[in-house]
């Protein structure tokens, strides 16, 4: 089969290759034809050798994908069933989407939602599908549209476009917190965030408490960006956390949480129980199902071959929107 091995030997290779054999799968009940893969950051890192994620080597990377059952020992799911998976560490230490056929076991895998293609569900991917995780915790906590703004840092990433245009769908006050303001009209115009704030101005050491400003936010960068919106936040406010662009550092103090009774929410996606799985993508679905929001968005859909190249032009910022690999 066709697939994308990351070797480990002396010049720690990636390579395309139209060799690999089916039987090197990894054990797993469920083997699925993958018709779509993603290109994320996570895999980017791992592919260029940037980032220390591969676990066992080799390795078929790929973090995401979308495609039909071909064969299973599960009672879960049986020939034909169009499935999704993300996470689960898929990708770094058990063979991932980046290949023609993927065996994982069934607990991994999520049924696709009707409503959305298996294009689709890959256009999302961990991306969209981690937005929808913390814009649901947001809500769990309280934090309606009407309680006041809420702030989204890294608003032109993968998950911070999809968070800024789902709080925006759902009628929430969005800032969107870039460095990338000359592309303040994406972000407005086709996001829905109702402000753009220059994200320099969060990425320094600040106070322990700043003006009460958000009442809830969405943070994928960390670090000291972190530490700087929940100075902001207004009391009882809550900061959902999922990503560590600007660092993994958190250089805060409890002032927020203890003089203002604010919650930080941690977003895993990797380890995600099924219910919450399943209760993110049918919300997507039934967001976004139909919507020209995802082309809107921009999709670059490659081939597995284009892959290697394509992960070094992320990792450079050379590519907006998504990365879907037609497998």
């Amino acid at each position: 089969m066709k697939g994308i091995l990351i070797l480990k030997d002396p010049d720690y290779r990636t390579v395309f290759s139209d060799n690999i054999s089916e039987g090197d799968l990894p054990a797993g009940d469920v083997t699925v034809r993958v018709k779509y893969s993603t290109l994320n950051y996570k895999d980017a890192l791992a592919i260029t050798g940037k980032g220390l994620i591969i676990r066992n080597f080799p390795m078929v990377p790929g973090i995401d994908f979308a495609g039909e059952v071909v064969e299973s020992q599960s009672s879960a799911y049986r020939a034909g069933d169009e499935v999704i998976l993300n996470g689960w560490g898929v990708g770094e230490n058990h063979w991932g989407g980046l290949a023609e056929l993927a065996r994982v076991p069934a607990q991994y895998l999520t049924p696709k939602p009707d409503g959305l293609s298996l294009k689709d569900c890959m256009a999302l991917g961990t991306a969209g599908y981690t937005a929808m995780l913390c814009v649901q915790a947001l809500a769990k906590n309280g934090v309606t549209p009407d309680k006041g703004d809420i702030v989204v840092s890294g608003a032109n990433g993968g998950v911070g476009s999809f968070a800024t245009a789902l709080l925006a769908k759902l009628g929430y006050t969005v800032t969107a917190l870039t460095r990338r303001t000359h592309e303040s009209a994406y972000l407005t115009d086709v996001l829905g965030a109702a402000a753009v704030m220059d994200g320099s101005e969060y990425r320094a050491k600040g106070k322990p408490l700043a003006k009460e400003r958000w009442a809830g936010a969405v943070d994928t960068l960390g670090s000291h960006t972190l530490a700087n919106i929940c100075a902001a936040t207004r009391y009882g406010g809550t900061v959902t956390a999922c990503g560590l662009a600007q660092g993994m550092d958190f250089d805060g103090t409890v002032a927020p949480f203890i003089l203002r009774g604010i919650t930080l929410a941690g977003i895993d996606s990797v380890m995600r129980p099924a219910a919450d799985r399943l209760a993110a993508w049918s919300e997507l679905a039934a967001l976004l199902g139909g919507s020209s929001l995802l082309q809107a968005i921009g999709c670059h859909e490659i081939g597995l071959e284009e892959v290697p190249q394509t992960a070094e032009r992320l990792i450079n910022g050379e590519i907006r929107g998504r990365v879907v690999v037609a497998v």
